[in-house]
Parts: structure tokens; C-alpha cells; sequence
């Protein structure tokens, strides 16, 4: 086993644990480059964090280093729940929850995961393409969930899924929603329709902390300074 450094997290793999392709964006710093440079913008000190798509834990453990943050994690690949659950374990100090499962908008149903080689892109529609297995999960309900946790940052790269619960949750006290859209399975009138709802809860495109198919989506805080990082950034 090999201890990777991806973006500042320690990673203990194996290459035959994960495609050639994953392998290769580990080891140059490709994988999900775009998320770790934003996320601590939609993050911040003592928030309390639900994170839907876990990937190998990268992300999540970036997330929980934020002083005071606590994060609930949800992976729906029970082999690559598995390998998060060995990045967090590595990286964190006790402040994440991860769970092999699924949340969605409404009352818990019966939900078919496709699994892929590259596990990025293992989802819940089998037009994606080419699967390697399927895997059968009852979902929870995640405005349920958010109120339970009193939840209010919410962090999703769900493969095309996020375009349903940001369509029908009420997300009940959730302040910043950063997510990476995937115009490749709905378009770009799915993206008119992301922004739609994000508007009706309230939360508006924030550029401070978006770039490219990685968006944040904020409440106003009113005016602000000037910050000349995040305007070279964007």
C-alpha cells in the first residue's frame, strides 16, 4: 500500500484498489482539483456539513480540517465507502460520520446504484454507460436528515442526482450549497432549473466560491470587501 498526498490528504492505497484512470489523477494532483481549491469558500469555522457523493474521502477530509466544522458524509458504493471510510480515519480527528447509503427528497425508497470502473462516475442511471454491478439501497429522507443534524452547509457531486432533491427538498436552514453540476445528463435547461429552485429557497449564485461545473449557492450576507484572491480566481 502506498500513502498518496492529494491536495494536502494523506491517501493510503493500493493502484489495483481503484481504475487506472482514478490511480493516475491521484498521483498528479487531478483528482477533483477544482472542489479542493473552492470548498474552503463554502465552508467555514463550526459549520455542520452533509456531504452526499464521499468519492474516496478526499474532499470530506478537507472539509473536516476547518476548525470546529462536524461533517455527515454519505457514500452510496459500499467498496468505495470503504476505502473514505480508510482516507477519513486517516486524516480526521474524530469529527466525521460516514455512511454506505443514500439521500433523496421524500420518504425512504428502494434505489438501484450503477457501479463503474471509474468510480466517479458510478450513479443512478444506467444511460451513463457501461456498469460493473448494481447495488440495491433504501434511501432517507434529507430534509429529515437536515433537521435532525440542523445541518447547514450541504456539499453534493452525486453524478446527476443533485438536480432532483435541489428540485423537491425544502433544505430547512441549509445557508451554502456547493455542488458540481453535470449538464452531460440534463443540459442546460437542468441547470436553468438548479438555479430556479436554488433561487425559490432563497439562495442565490455565489462567484466567490464557484468556478467552472463546481457552484456555490449562497444566501446574501450584504456587501463585502474587495478580495482581490478571490477576484484573480475567478
Amino acid at each position: 500500500m502506498k500513502t498518496l498526498n492529494v491536495h494536502g490528504v494523506e491517501v493510503p492505497l493500493c493502484s489495483n484498489e481503484v481504475s487506472p484512470e482514478i490511480w493516475a489523477a491521484l498521483q498528479n494532483g487531478r483528482y477533483e482539483a477544482n472542489e479542493a481549491r473552492r470548498i474552503a469558500r463554502a465552508v467555514r469555522r463550526g459549520d455542520r456539513v452533509l456531504e452526499l457523493g464521499a468519492g474516496i474521502g478526499v474532499i470530506t477530509s478537507i472539509i473536516a480540517s476547518i476548525e470546529s466544522v462536524r461533517v455527515w458524509s454519505f457514500e452510496a458504493d459500499p467498496r468505495t465507502a470503504c476505502l473514505a471510510q480508510r482516507v477519513i480515519d486517516q486524516n480526521c480527528a474524530g469529527n466525521v460520520i460516514l455512511s454506505n447509503g443514500i439521500l433523496a427528497a421524500g420518504p425512504s425508497a428502494k434505489v438501484t446504484f450503477y457501479r463503474r470502473a471509474d468510480f466517479w462516475m458510478s450513479s443512478k442511471f444506467p444511460e451513463q454507460g457501461p456498469y460493473e454491478g448494481k447495488v440495491e439501497l433504501m434511501s432517507l429522507d434529507i430534509d429529515e436528515f437536515i433537521e435532525t443534524h440542523r445541518i447547514n452547509v450541504l456539499v453534493m457531486d452525486i453524478e446527476g442526482a443533485e438536480l432532483e432533491i435541489l428540485q423537491r427538498a425544502r433544505l430547512p436552514g441549509v445557508e451554502r450549497v456547493f455542488l458540481e453540476l453535470h449538464d452531460h445528463l440534463y443540459g442546460l435547461s437542468g441547470i436553468q432549473e438548479i438555479t430556479r429552485a436554488m433561487s425559490r429557497k432563497g439562495l442565490i449564485y455565489d462567484p466567490r466560491g464557484s468556478s467552472g461545473p463546481c457552484v456555490l449557492y449562497s444566501l446574501d450576507d450584504g456587501e463585502r470587501e474587495f478580495d482581490a484572491e478571490v477576484a484573480h480566481a475567478v
